[in-house]
């Protein structure tokens, strides 16, 4: 499960890379209910994205060269310098290296071995998101990959992630949780591009975002009326949820879902 209760190895951030952040502002405020504050003028147009006044995400203006719109997912490091060191090792790459966020933090970008890219966070002033698993948040992150094993093996090796298969009709699941949390502690899955149990082609290795929702239908409902569009139509999972895989008007990827009561 996914908390606020940040460990390493963990998402901790996540922003939005978007060629409009105007237009994604009117989107995301139409289907979730959040709000816009910049975060000053040396930020460079970055702001955060809030419920109630909590943060839930970040988001900025890019150019095309900084690559197409996206969701990107950060994790936990209490070294990022360290980290990208055994990332190196384990066969991934540095796009962007270690460098300081004014006094919010440090931060690096990574692609894991089959091209997935992820961000780190070490926090400074900024200790990461202030609402996750709550509707309106973050609740789960999905790898999308060519390759679970040797990714798998990448994310130990540099995180310490410990993973977990579980079995679904046509298809296979790993889920992801911090060393030695548990199940408890599971915030995501590793699923094969190849064998996705929704039956959804990904073509590209990417982390994709869940965020909670109360009614997943009218969620795509209201994302299809703002110009997002429909990847996957709300489908439900046996003991997980109702679920349903979206971008918004930019091309930025994320899910939703309504969860299933947890079982006691």
């Amino acid at each position: 499960m996914l908390t606020t209760r940040f460990v390493t190895g963990a998402p901790n951030w996540i922003d939005l890379g978007t060629p409009d952040i105007e237009g994604a502002i009117s989107f995301y405020r139409a289907l979730f209910g959040w709000d816009f504050q910049s975060a000053g003028p040396e930020a460079g147009g970055y702001g955060f994205f809030q419920l109630d006044g909590r943060t839930v995400a970040g988001g900025m203006q890019n150019g095309e060269e900084q690559g197409p719109p996206s969701w990107n997912v950060s994790f936990q490091t209490p070294d990022v310098d360290a980290t990208v060191k055994a990332a190196e090792q384990a066969g991934g790459a540095v796009p962007a290296p270690p460098m300081d966020v004014m006094d919010a933090g440090r931060m690096a970008v990574l692609t894991d071995t089959t091209g997935a890219a992820l961000n780190l966070w070490q926090p400074g002033r900024i200790k990461g998101l202030e609402v996750a698993g709550e509707p309106g948040s973050l609740c789960w992150v999905e790898l999308y990959t060519t390759d679970v094993p040797k990714v798998a093996a990448f994310y130990s090796a540099v995180l310490g992630l410990e993973t977990s298969g579980v079995s679904f009709p046509g298809g296979s699941y790993t889920c992801v949780n911090p060393a030695g949390a548990g199940e408890d502690g599971m915030f995501g899955g590793i699923v094969d591009v190849d064998e996705d149990p929704a039956g959804v082609v990904e073509t590209t290795p990417h982390w994709l975002p869940y965020f909670e929702v109360p009614d997943t239908d009218a969620t795509v409902a209201k994302a299809q009326e703002l110009g997002g569009r429909v990847r996957m139509p709300a489908t439900d999972v046996e003991s997980v949820g109702r679920i349903a895989r979206l971008t918004d008007p930019y091309g930025a990827r994320f899910a939703v879902i309504k969860s299933a009561p947890r079982q006691m």
